[in-house]
């Protein structure tokens, strides 16, 4: 069980499973939507986060031309967790920076590193691929059954 909240703390949940994997994703979009160098994006049946307190889902652009949904607190604008276009709403990119402990869920890939920053130094230890990935590549069998479940 791990436990997170928005910046002003309105906002609590709980999820109770692992995820199913961790992108640290260094596009530049995620760069500038975030403010930061990269996102860490847990990604976790929607079902399995629950929330306590009001939120907001905002409907984004993403960089491919699609949309993103965003849902949110209503007061301090922190970002909860995402759905991505094409993976449904089934599925939720929960922002691991939101979590009490965001050291539970350290990345499993690195994603999109052709345009990360330059003094952000990578290990051998985690994959890291230029764009995108195989899902086969970087899933655990498991991980890859719960997905087919969300289908």
């Amino acid at each position: 069980m791990a436990t997170g909240k928005c910046g002003c703390g309105a906002v609590t949940y709980e999820v109770d499973v692992i995820p199913m994997v961790v992108h640290c994703c260094h596009c530049s979009w995620c760069q500038r939507e975030t403010g930061s160098a990269f996102v860490l994006n847990a990604i976790v049946e929607t079902d399995a986060v629950r929330l306590e307190g009001k939120t907001e889902a905002l409907k984004r652009p993403t960089e491919s031309g699609g949309h993103q949904q965003i849902v949110s607190c209503p007061e301090c604008r922190s970002v909860l967790y995402s759905h991505y276009g094409g993976m449904g709403k089934s599925l939720a990119f929960l922002r691991v920076g939101t979590l009490d402990d965001p050291s539970a869920f350290p990345p499993s890939v690195h994603i999109f590193t052709s345009t990360k920053q330059p003094w952000v130094t990578l290990g051998d230890d985690v994959p890291a691929y230029e764009g995108y990935y195989k899902m086969r590549d970087v899933w655990s069998d498991a991980a890859v059954e719960r997905f087919k479940k969300t289908r």
